[in-house]
């Protein structure tokens, strides 16, 4: 299958000062700007030329915050890992916590996509962190309350399950999740701290993909699903580096899935040879423009890089993209809006002169 656009964006967008300051308000308050900037955000992705639009993750603190708050059996902890960057910066974060049985606890992003649909005519995409991040931030202490993580990610399956088929009845058709574990095991420096608190790295590899499966078993005909697969996005920091050579054949073959949104804006993302192993029936969206850094990409370096990918997979099922979103996070990378808005029509040039 071929991405759904050729010109694609990975979600979150940079919030605007007022509603950052919002969420320190008064609900009310919060929900009024929050409609308002969506309003907006929305209209800047339809004058970049988008045919796919997200609310910016505006209803949320992080990506995957509002989850966790709405799921029953979840908290927050201190992660495991560290964030850093090329000076070598570290910085901690926070990370969910299994505090007992898990439970779909009501709808999670139905509401995001219900007023989305309002503000646009164009394809709306809901985002949801993937299942692994419920464990792998925090794997040596993950939770309490099941006999292993197997029997956890059954009943965290079946939440997913009931949140996408909600989002198939409120006319979504387009979700991504957020991969972030299986990039990071695809770094040997994290396979050998991973090692060295006694886990198996290619089992957590096992492990992810068999949650996704079931998270997305039984989705409505009609829904497509991409799975973007992230390095760490805060503050224009990373978490990992390492192509995907140690993780491909087995997650691009067996994670079911439409296509992937993978990173390739720096070297930390490896080469494009593993997209040789990228199953006929499923295609890629290339991450090419950096979220990270205002420098603005050039139409003919991305045009070289397209062509370099489609040496191992066919140039039909290629796509393009930023390799991140540029606000995983409240603060958001170290970008203005108008780099944001360059680099999302850049996103849109692109494709329109390869793919046309």
């Amino acid at each position: 299958m071929n991405p759904l656009f050729r010109a694609d964006h990975i979600g979150s967008l940079l919030r605007p000062k007022h509603l950052r300051e919002a969420f320190r308000g008064p609900a009310a308050a919060l929900r009024a700007a929050q409609d308002d900037a969506i309003r907006e955000v929305v209209k800047l992705q339809e004058d970049c030329g988008l045919s796919v639009v997200t609310d910016g993750e505006f209803r949320r603190i992080s990506y995957w915050e509002k989850f966790v708050r709405l799921t029953r059996g979840l908290e927050v902890k201190d992660a495991v890992f560290t964030f850093h960057d090329r000076e070598g910066h570290e910085s901690r974060f926070t990370a969910p916590y299994v505090s007992g049985k898990v439970s779909w606890g009501g709808p999670i992003a139905v509401d995001e996509f219900d007023f989305l649909k309002k503000c646009t005519s164009r394809t709306g995409k809901v985002t949801l962190p993937a299942p692994s991040t419920m464990h792998f931030y925090r794997f040596t202490d993950w939770g309490t309350g099941y006999r292993d993580v197997e029997e956890f990610f059954s009943d965290l399956g079946k939440i997913y399950q009931q949140e996408i088929a909600d989002l198939a009845k409120a006319g979504c058709r387009y979700v991504q999740i957020d991969e972030v574990a299986v990039a990071i095991l695809c770094d040997p420096a994290a396979r050998e701290k991973a090692k060295a608190q006694g886990a198996d790295p290619d089992g957590l590899v096992d492990l992810y993909i068999g949650a996704i499966n079931k998270a997305v078993r039984n989705r409505p005909a009609g829904m497509t699903v991409g799975v973007h697969v992230c390095r760490g996005n805060y503050k224009g920091m990373y978490l990992s580096e390492g192509g995907y050579e140690s993780v491909a054949e087995k997650f691009f073959g067996r994670t079911d899935v439409d296509h992937f949104l993978l990173e390739f804006d720096t070297p930390r993302a490896g080469g494009f040879a593993p997209l040789r192993l990228v199953p006929k029936d499923k295609g890629v969206v290339l991450g090419l423009v950096s979220s990270k850094s205002p420098r603005l990409e050039k139409l003919e370096e991305l045009t070289k890089r397209v062509q370099e990918a489609a040496k191992f997979i066919d140039v039909s099922r290629l796509a393009i993209s930023p390799q991140c979103g540029f606000a995983s996070t409240m603060g958001g990378n170290p970008v203005t809006e108008a780099d944001e808005r360059a680099k999302l029509r850049l996103c849109v040039d692109a494709a329109r002169g390869i793919w046309s």
